[in-house]
């Protein structure tokens, strides 16, 4: 099964009801580093995001990615 990192954060950004536009101005917020939607967009889009930034994403968001064995 395939699942790409755009359904994840697409589906975070949904339950917490935060636009990719909020969530760039909190990544640049907590990074200092400056995030534009257009450009997050784009790194989704092209499935080019890291796995670092999901994970970055996911904190900010209030969750954590923690691997769990089938079964």
């Amino acid at each position: 099964m395939k699942f790409y990192a755009k359904e994840l954060v697409r589906l975070l950004l949904t339950k917490e009801d935060i636009t990719q536009k909020e969530l760039a101005e909190m990544m640049t917020k907590k990074s200092g580093k400056k995030y534009e939607p257009s450009g997050l967009s784009r790194k989704l889009n092209q499935g080019t995001i890291t796995f670092n930034e999901v994970v970055f994403i996911a904190d900010i968001l209030g969750y954590e990615l923690t691997p769990t064995r089938k079964g």
